[in-house]
């Protein structure tokens, strides 16, 4: 019993100690976002407050309700005899060191969210628009053969049942995989290999792709075209059709949500009004880079998908096909060059799981 505290204690303390550059990385971008908030008078719109329950909720309540679940359903299921054992693995002190240390590690996740939802919300206020709508409008035009790449999209699938399973995976699924998949990662000592690697990219992700691209090339998106330029006819047909939608809380009121936030100026979770690059497409094709470093066959699935929600963030007006098609350039490359930066080839296509110990192996 004594031992096991013992190895707990060290796992989660090592852990910690490992984790430290990502807690000094959120804890300087914190600083670095409020000292920008200041400079330009946009302390009033923080959002971190407004991450603090979801974030408990969701990181340190529901997500390891899940995992604990799924571990003792794993066991019942797969062991008649040997059960006690099985239990004994499952939940060891270096699972529950991992579980514990990665739950400590999201914290600074929620936090982190917070400070990129508020420098994310200035950006539009401090240039006073969106200056580059007209500019990505046009050359989605001009890739796609002088038709917005919508109305291709409509031309196959403008049906509200399509819409209402569209709305559905990228308001919900979407979350569940990315934050899923970033929970794994940070619990589980099997994704050790990858841990420090997946933090970076997830950083990269956010910061480079979501505040600093984002605010070179700032964009509101088909959805606020007619807002922002003034020509509600460009993109009219859309948002007639989104409008429509039966789904509870649909795209074309989470639009609304948002631009109302915009114009009262007032903060919120998920505020901030920035279409290029795409962080939704930028997330899962990180993901997908990953699993297929894992697996070949898995990694197909997991590219179908990600093409699927970059057509799904042009059939819901959020986006234009050029802030997916950017992101998957932008994170490819970063991915390629993290495999050099950490030691990893890629793309590496393993045969079995991330590699385990002898002695595990053996026991």
């Amino acid at each position: 019993m004594i031992q096991s505290q013992e190895t707990f204690l060290s796992g989660v303390l090592g852990r910690l100690r490992a984790d430290a550059w990502f807690y000094v990385t959120v804890i300087g971008y914190t600083a670095f976002g409020l000292l920008y908030l200041a400079a330009f008078g946009q302390l009033g719109q923080t959002s971190h407050s407004a991450y603090v329950v979801p974030g408990v909720w969701t990181f340190a309540i529901f997500m390891p309700a899940v995992v604990i679940m799924f571990d003792v359903a794993r066991v019942v299921h797969r062991f008649n005899s040997r059960r006690r054992l099985a239990f004994r693995r499952s939940f060891s002190a270096k699972r529950m060191a991992a579980l514990v240390s990665g739950i400590a590690l999201t914290s600074a996740i929620v936090l982190f969210q917070g400070t990129f939802t508020s420098i994310k919300i200035s950006f539009a206020n401090i240039q006073g628009g969106f200056p580059y709508d007209r500019l990505m409008a046009d050359a989605d035009r001009f890739l796609h053969f002088g038709l917005a790449p919508w109305r291709y999209l409509y031309a196959v699938a403008a049906d509200p049942a399509v819409l209402s399973i569209v709305e559905i995976n990228y308001n919900f699924f979407w979350h569940v995989i990315c934050f899923g998949s970033l929970f794994f990662v940070v619990t589980s000592p099997r994704a050790e290999r990858v841990r420090m690697q997946y933090l970076a990219m997830f950083l990269f992700v956010w910061i480079v792709c979501g505040n600093i691209l984002a605010n070179m090339f700032l964009s509101a998106g088909p959805a606020f075209y007619g807002d922002v330029t003034g020509d509600v006819a460009r993109f009219g047909e859309q948002m007639a059709f989104l409008a429509g939608s039966g789904t509870d809380k649909s795209a074309a009121d989470f639009q609304r949500y948002l631009w109302l936030l915009y114009e009262r100026g007032e903060p919120g979770i998920g505020g901030g009004i920035s279409a290029f690059p795409s962080v939704h497409v930028a997330l899962i094709t990180m993901n997908a880079l990953f699993l297929a470093s894992y697996s070949r066959r898995l990694g197909v699935l997991a590219f179908a998908y990600v093409g699927f929600v970059l057509a799904s963030s042009v059939y819901l007006g959020w986006h234009y096909a050029v802030d997916g098609y950017a992101s998957i350039l932008i994170v490819s490359l970063a991915y390629y060059l993290s495999c050099r930066l950490f030691g990893r080839s890629a793309p590496a296509v393993v045969s079995s799981p991330l590699p385990v110990p002898a002695r595990v192996a053996a026991a």
